[in-house]
Formats: structure tokens, sequence, C-alpha cells
């Protein structure tokens, strides 16, 4: 009896004590993840991603997740749940596809010469002779773009007739020196719950190919990563494309030896809501050249995500706006050289991270790590706490100069930030902010005024911008150089 009254007596102990260290790491929690609350204006976390953090941290701990999943509830109760459930709750409304009209392309000249100092020597090979050209349309001998893509070879140019393709829209493509294009405008091609591969409308994996006057719409598959492009090897150059309302808009692998390009084309509401999936993902490729391109109205996840060596982001419009809710506009999460010139950068009101720009949050993945910032305006619709950049970790050097900055937040740059002439200015200062035209106002402030950069720091890149954005995908040189700090030198009438 004694021995079984002791062993009662150990039990009891014991599980007194469990419940003593239950009750004291439930304390701990409590107050580690409220001295984060209380900090997390000054890191330029949310709420919403402070929570979602350590929630992804505890997933496939079960002992874990049972004693903080109760804390996390109570503190999205306490603090700010209004915030969650409208994030939660609000739909995200997809518009109907605009109509395209085709473009005003590049006239070669100055305006192609802004381009062809980015571009990997491969584009600079002038492409063979044309083998033949193979028209698809309605009244073309060849009907269907999947027949076409079957029949094609390397050097062909294949022309599709403008209009909206319901059936036989997927294909892959594997040639080499092939030119697809839209005639007459652009070819709107409609996934319809059909992909190639299970993957896209579109895999191309051959050598040099070239796709312009395409609109790629509503791809969706089984594992919810449908994109509109599936890159997967080569060297691809996208021009005067849209990619709308996918799963993913353009979507590569992480094939180290391809480029891609992306000119005068529009990412539109793209993403399936899960975090993973964006306007633009990009693997590890070599480079990547992004120039008077459109992202806007990502749901949930990035309007422009690269993991590629070289980035080079020119003279484009990220704005999430009205109604979008990416998270990051702009992430780079494994660092690498990155020149992002003359962009207007706009994060929304309702977007689920309070970060703009993120640069190597994942690790620096490569043997050189540099971020050059110059003369983009970036805005910050949030409310709260921000970052118009996050650099967590050490290694890379950052350059930021003749930015223009509006709206909450700051630099969040862990270390090697090197800044000059960037100006913080009041929505006042711009003609119409709330409907993203980010051009300054007569008469302008006499603090802001350009100023050119030294060559030390950056003696192998040239930052002074040498076109402006224009919406919603185009471009105007300025003749006369730049004048103010950030994307925009035309002044508002």
């Amino acid at each position: 009896m004694t021995k079984i009254k002791s062993n009662r007596y150990r039990y009891r102990y014991r599980y007194r004590k469990t419940k003593l260290v239950f009750l004291g790491t439930s304390f701990l929690i409590l107050m580690g993840v409220g001295g984060v609350f209380m900090e997390y204006r000054a890191s330029g976390y949310s709420v919403a991603e402070i929570l979602n953090y350590l929630d992804r941290r505890v997933e496939g701990h079960p002992r874990l997740e049972k004693w903080t999943a109760p804390v996390f509830a109570r503190i999205r109760a306490l603090e700010g749940s209004s915030e969650f459930q409208a994030q939660a709750a609000q739909p995200f409304l997809i518009p109907p596809p605009p109509p395209r009209w085709g473009m005003v392309p590049l006239k070669g000249g100055e305006e192609q010469a802004l381009i062809e100092p980015y571009l990997s020597g491969v584009w600079l090979v002038p492409p063979g002779p044309v083998h033949r050209i193979l028209h698809v349309g309605p009244s073309e001998s060849i009907k269907s773009i999947s027949v076409a893509a079957s029949m094609a070879r390397d050097g062909d140019v294949v022309q599709i007739d403008a209009g909206d393709y319901h059936e036989d829209v997927v294909a892959s493509w594997g040639q080499n020196d092939l030119l697809i294009q839209g005639v007459g405008g652009n070819a709107r091609l409609f996934a319809e719950g059909n992909s190639a591969e299970g993957k896209a409308i579109w895999v191309v994996r051959g050598g040099r190919i070239r796709i312009e006057n395409i609109d790629f719409m509503n791809a969706q598959v089984s594992d919810r990563n449908g994109a509109g492009i599936r890159f997967e090897k080569g060297d691809l150059w996208v021009r005067n494309c849209l990619f709308f309302a996918n799963e993913n808009g353009l979507l590569t692998s992480d094939e180290e030896n391809s480029s891609l390009v992306i000119e005068n084309s529009e990412f539109a509401y793209n993403g399936a809501g899960d975090g993973f999936s964006h306007d633009l993902y990009v693997g590890k490729l070599k480079s990547l050249v992004v120039l008077a391109s459109y992202f806007h109205h990502a749901n949930v996840g990035h309007l422009f995500k690269s993991r590629a060596a070289r980035n080079d982001i020119l003279y484009n419009r990220l704005t999430d706006e009205m109604g979008g809710r990416a998270s990051y506009e702009l992430d780079l999460p494994n660092g690498g050289t990155a020149l992002v010139l003359g962009n207007i950068i706009q994060q929304g009101t309702d977007t689920e991270n309070s970060t703009v720009i993120a640069y190597g949050e994942e690790g620096m993945s490569g043997p050189d790590n540099a971020l050059y910032l110059a003369s983009n305006t970036l805005v910050n619709d949030k409310e709260g706490a921000g970052a118009f950049l996050r650099v967590p970790k050490a290694g890379a050097r950052v350059v930021s100069v003749n930015n223009l900055l509006v709206g909450y937040g700051e630099y969040h740059v862990l270390a090697g930030l090197v800044s000059s002439n960037d100006r913080s200015v009041d929505w006042q200062a711009f003609y119409r902010p709330l409907r993203q035209d980010y051009r300054l106002e007569a008469p302008v402030e006499e603090q802001l005024h350009y100023e050119t950069p030294s060559p030390s720091l950056a003696p192998d890149i040239d930052l002074v911008p040498r076109a402006e954005p224009v919406a919603p995908r185009q471009l105007n040189l300025l003749k006369h150089g730049p004048v103010y700090p950030g994307a925009l030198q035309t002044l508002a009438p």
C-alpha cells in the first residue's frame, strides 16, 4: 500500500510539475509574442505578418501547435481582429479581361538602345534566315495553335490572327530561333480548363524563342500552379503580352543557363490565393530583364518574384492599386545582382504584408550580391507600420539613390546600406495619387532636385535613368536627362 501511495504521489507531483511547465511556457510565449507585438511597428512588420510567420514556424510540431494555437487565436481576437477578418472575408474580384488593340512598338534607335546593354549574349546574335511562316487562324489552313506547335521547326515564324481562341490553345514549344506572334492585334488564348502537360497554357523549353502579341488567360491545373507560360529551358523573350487571371502569370524553372526578357507586357489578377503563386515567378535563371511592363492586382502572392542571379528591372509599374491584395510588390529572396531603375512601385491598402521590396530574405545564394535602387517612386498606401525596403541578411551591398518615397515606413537594412538623395514627400506633392498618377505638381519643392550619383557607387552599372514609365506599359525617353528624384520627370499639367 505504501508503495502504491508513493507512486500516486509521484504521479501527482509530475502532473503538477508538467502543468507548471505548461503554464510557464504559455506565459513565456505570451510575453514573447507580446514583446514582438509591442515592437512590431518599429520592426516594420504588421500584426498579421507576425502571427502568420509564427504559425508557419510551429507548423509540423503538434505539441507546439497545440499550445500556441489558443494563444495566437487570443491575440488575434484582442489585437486587430478586424484586420484579419476583413482580409479573409474580402472577395478577390476579377474584372473581364481588357480588350487588346496591339501596341506602339519600340522602333529601334535610341529606344531599342535602352534594353541592349542589359541583354545576355544569346540575344545579341542575329537570328538566322526565316525557314517558313505558318499562318494560324479561323480563315487559315492551320486553325489550331496546338497543330501549329506540332508542325513548327527551327527558324519558323508562327503568325496567329488576332482574336479570341477558346479551343486547342494549349501547346508545348521546343524549337530554336522561333518567333510566335499575334498579327493584326493580340491573339487572346482562354485556357477553358485545359493545359499543356498539366502545367500551363504554353510550355516553353526550346532554344531561343520570342513570343509577341499573345494574351494568356485563366490557366488552372490540379496543383493550383497553372501558368500562362511555363518556361523551363532555353532563352525566352516575351513582348507585348498579357497574363490575366492565371494561377501563376509566368512561371520558370531553375535552369541556371537560361535567360528571360519581358518587354511592354502586363501581368494582372494572377495568383491562386495561397501566397505561393504570383503575377511573375522567376526561378534561378542566369538573367532576367523586365522593361516597360505593368504588374498589378496579384491575389495574395507577389507582383514580382525572382531568384535570378542577375535582375535588371527598368521603367516598370508595379502597383497593386484598389482591390489588389498582393504580398510583396518586388521580392528578390536569394539576392543576386539587381538593378531597380526608374520604376513606380506601390503597395495597396489591402496587402497582407507591409513590405514593398524584399531582398535576400531566404539568404544570399550566389557569390555576387548587390542591390541598386535608383530613381524609383516608392509608395506605401497601407496605414501603420511598413518597410519600403527590407534586407534582413548581411552580405550584400545596397545602394539607394534619388528615390522618392511617400507613405508609411522606412528602410530596414541590416548592413551595407549606402543612401544618397532619397527624398520623402507628402501626398500633396503628387497630381492624383489615388489614381496612381505620381507626377509631381508644380511648383516642385526646392529640396526635390536630382543629384548625379557618384561613379564609385556602382562602377559597372549606370544609375542614371534614360526614360520614364508611361501608363500602362510604355516609355517616354528623357531627352534632357532627369531633373527630380523618383521615376517620373514630366510634371503634371
